[in-house]
């Protein structure tokens, strides 16, 4: 696997208010968060941009809605904004797409000369899936690093149910399958870009 030296690390979501999990249900990937926060470390030691973006839900009974305390970034991410020597970029959202966000995510990935993102955070399958398709779409290389991700049990029509872990793994037949993007693990990743 190749990382280019001026690829972007995009850390979608990783907000306070996922961890409440009388909200979201039973979550999957419990070592997601190491994995962002190596991934991040890497990305700030070798110079590479991150762009770091937060979900400000218009719903109000939402954990992520602007005002309350889960909106804020994880302290983990939160203490590591402005740490890098490259490039950053700080974008808020209402929607799932950080393609759609403000500032505007593809006129500053042009304006920095900037192909390829990696994509981690959550959910998986909802704003990191979404982001990961607009990209491809797009025509951005795109890598999601699978375990850098999670997401919650989910209920759809038909009163049909699934696991966080089935709805993850269903996000990333679906990415990796329709080549929107490489899925690939957080060791590949690092391997490729330290």
């Amino acid at each position: 696997m190749e990382i280019a030296e001026n690829a972007a690390l995009v850390v979608v979501d990783v907000q306070k208010g996922f961890e409440e999990a009388g909200f979201w249900g039973p979550r999957n990937n419990p070592a997601a968060d190491d994995n962002i926060a190596a991934l991040i470390d890497v990305w700030q030691s070798t110079g590479r941009p991150v762009v770091f973006v937060r979900h400000d839900s218009p719903k109000p009974q939402s954990p992520l809605r602007p005002g309350y305390a889960g909106n804020d970034l994880k302290e983990y991410v939160a203490e590591r904004r402005g740490k890098g020597a490259g490039a950053e970029l700080f974008l808020t959202k209402t929607v799932n797409s950080a393609f759609l966000g403000t500032p505007d995510l593809g006129a500053w990935l042009t304006a920095e000369g900037i192909g390829q993102v990696v994509v981690i955070g959550i959910q998986t399958n909802m704003c990191v899936e979404t982001t990961a398709r607009m990209g491809g779409n797009l025509g951005y290389d795109v890598v999601v690093p699978y375990d850098a991700t999670y997401t919650f049990d989910l209920e759809g029509p038909f009163g049909w149910r699934r696991s966080a872990e089935e709805v993850a793994q269903a996000s990333a037949v679906s990415l990796h399958g329709g080549g929107f993007a490489r899925v690939v693990t957080t060791e590949e990743v690092v391997g490729a870009a330290g």
